[in-house]
């Protein structure tokens, strides 16, 4: 018996403390996830001044050079792992990305270290769409946000542990040790993810009836274009996620240039804040978010633009107050809203696909969302603190990303505008079912 047909015929339904153990298995490997991809941005200054690069460059290098292979390989693994088996994809991405993070530390070069962290973004294309489709099995829609939301406190927590374990390497060791250390134990954790965790059957946690038919690349992009509330919604998210990428990159560089601080004082600051309030964000949203849309499914989109008009003034404080402290604790309301509309926005997803779509939509909704944030915010802050510098000197580091932060307002109108279509798309799963069984007869 082949892999691919082993869990299909030996899954069965799971105890909820099991389902509980594979969201902390998939919760770990998405903080490893980010501890490997968020880890550069503490060691930019020293790895630029070691290797003579400009702010543009260091903006790709936190940017492009992994969001587009990051992206373009997504939805190839993506489209895997709707038919192949999940917990192996994922086991193989994450030993990819580990062992191309500790080769960052041997980089002689820029281009030495671009092409270890193209290696990166190859192996990370395989972490979260096939994550998302195992937890939308374990889970049923009514605990799908809560659950999508555990999974993505992943992100501020591996992005805690990034900026404490760079910044103070950096501070007692050098910057080359610190992606050694944080690479290497990612290939022991593929080993507990590929041995522990049990593949479930395709739509497990639904009702009965549900559509578990496989359907066509085409078929699901097409499908995808045609939902008016999606396509707001991954655009929405893209533009959201410019500035929460833009600043995860440059706010480390914003803090040692413009307020003077140490690299292991920024890593502790930056740690706590980051893990701290976007856990505490991404919790409360999620169970927000499943209690509101029990009465209305439009929730999943309203509260991404309320998050960001309550977000906005404390974004314009921390960069324009003087003092750290105050800019610092002004920061811990910035993190705690910058990425809580995640959660929702990849529930509400996965309530608009059948069951064999999900990794694939999870992987449309993280092209659009990685190859806008991922891609061009750390780029355009990069840039403008270049363009900027003969006018503002070091402080321009604080305009290039007071500029990409008003893109934010986009968003906020795009989320509203999702709302709106959502109701009738909602109804849309049940066509398509109903059209591939007319077809058939």
């Amino acid at each position: 018996m082949s892999e691919e047909s082993k869990p299909q015929a030996a899954s069965a339904e799971f105890s909820p403390g099991y389902s509980r153990y594979v969201l902390g298995v998939l919760f770990v490997v998405y903080v490893f996830n980010f501890v490997d991809r968020q880890i550069l941005s503490i060691l930019i200054d020293p790895i630029k001044e070691e290797l003579g690069a400009t702010d543009t460059q260091m903006g790709f290098l936190t940017g492009f050079a992994f969001a587009i292979f990051y992206t373009g390989f997504g939805i190839p693994i993506a489209r895997w792992a709707d038919r192949g088996v999940r917990r192996s994809i994922i086991a193989i991405g994450l030993t990819v990305w580990s062992v191309m993070t500790a080769l960052c530390g041997l980089a002689q070069s820029f281009l030495h270290l671009a092409l270890a962290r193209i290696g990166v973004g190859i192996g990370e294309a395989a972490g979260s769409p096939p994550s998302h489709s195992l937890i939308s099995d374990y889970f049923p829609p009514e605990k799908r946000a809560v659950a999508m939301s555990i999974y993505n406190i992943g992100i501020p927590v591996g992005v805690m542990l990034g900026y404490l374990a760079g910044g103070w390497m950096v501070e007692f060791f050098n910057w080359r040790a610190a992606f050694f250390v944080v690479g290497i134990p990612g290939v022991l954790l593929a080993l507990v993810m590929r041995l522990t965790v049990k593949e479930p059957r395709r739509g497990m946690s639904e009702a009965a009836g549900a559509d578990t038919a496989s359907y066509s690349l085409g078929e699901v992009v097409r499908y995808l274009a045609s939902l008016r509330s999606f396509m707001l919604l991954a655009v929405a998210s893209g533009i959201a996620s410019l500035s929460a990428y833009g600043f995860g990159a440059w706010v480390p560089p914003f803090l040692g240039r413009v307020h003077g601080m140490g690299s292991g004082e920024i890593g502790t600051w930056m740690g706590i804040l980051t893990g701290v309030g976007g856990a505490a964000g991404m919790v409360v949203t999620g169970l927000v978010a499943d209690r509101l849309a029990r009465r209305d499914a439009r929730w999943y989109a309203w509260l991404g633009a309320l998050t960001i008009a309550v977000y906005f003034p404390f974004l314009i404080a921390f960069l324009l107050l003087d003092r750290p402290v105050p800019a610092l604790l002004s920061y811990f309301v910035v993190v705690a809203l910058a990425a809580v509309y995640l959660g929702p926005a990849i529930a509400m997803t996965h309530a608009l696909v059948t069951v064999r779509m999900r990794a694939l939509a999870s992987s449309v909704l993280l092209f659009v969302l990685n190859l806008i944030g991922m891609g061009l915010g750390p780029q355009m802050v990069g840039y403008l603190s270049d363009e900027l510098a003969p006018r503002y000197g070091v402080e321009s580091i604080r305009y290039s990303l007071l500029w990409v932060g008003m893109s934010k307002l986009v968003a906020l109108v795009l989320f509203l505008l999702a709302a709106k279509y959502l109701v009738e798309d909602l109804k849309a799963k049940n066509r398509l079912g109903h059209a591939r069984v007319h077809c058939q007869q």
